[in-house]
């Protein structure tokens, strides 16, 4: 007599379902290294916008600034959003010893991200309108505002 060989229908399936769980791991994974590299190159081009900035401010007296005059001085090279977002602005203080990089419409995730951490070069964070280092007050809605206020 022949001996048949072969694979049954439930370790087929279990195949399967152990190659599914691989590749939503896989894909969790993706997620997650892409978002960690979006953030640290937007943190990389705020803090390049503030020291463009801040050299401009110092060499121009801490005139009002904005994004358009970054751009025509040669500090920065377009108006693109450091986080991807559609609008933004660069704006200094009354008394021109501080100017803010302001954005909005941040995600409710790069909010709290940005919430937490520490840059040497900003003297604080304020999300949507309020210290970062009282508490968290970033909304899950995605409608955020985060200024980084540089000295």
């Amino acid at each position: 007599m022949r001996e048949q060989s072969g694979r049954s229908l439930i370790e087929i399936i279990g195949v399967l379902a152990l190659g599914a769980i691989m590749v939503s791991a896989a894909f969790s994974m993706y997620h997650t290294s892409n978002q960690r590299q979006k953030r640290l190159i937007a943190t990389e081009n705020l803090r390049d916008i503030a020291t463009k900035t801040k050299t401009l401010l110092e060499y121009s007296g801490y005139q009002p600034v904005s994004v358009d005059f970054l751009i025509e001085s040669g500090a920065l090279v377009n108006d693109k959003q450091p986080m991807g977002g559609q609008d933004w602005s660069v704006t200094s203080s009354i008394d021109g010893t501080e100017f803010s990089i302001n954005l909005v419409d941040v995600p409710f995730e790069d909010c709290a991200y940005f919430s937490t951490k520490k840059f040497s070069w900003a003297l604080r964070i304020e999300i949507n309108g309020y210290d970062s280092n009282t508490g968290s007050f970033c909304l899950k809605t995605g409608d955020n505002r985060i200024s980084f206020v540089v000295k």
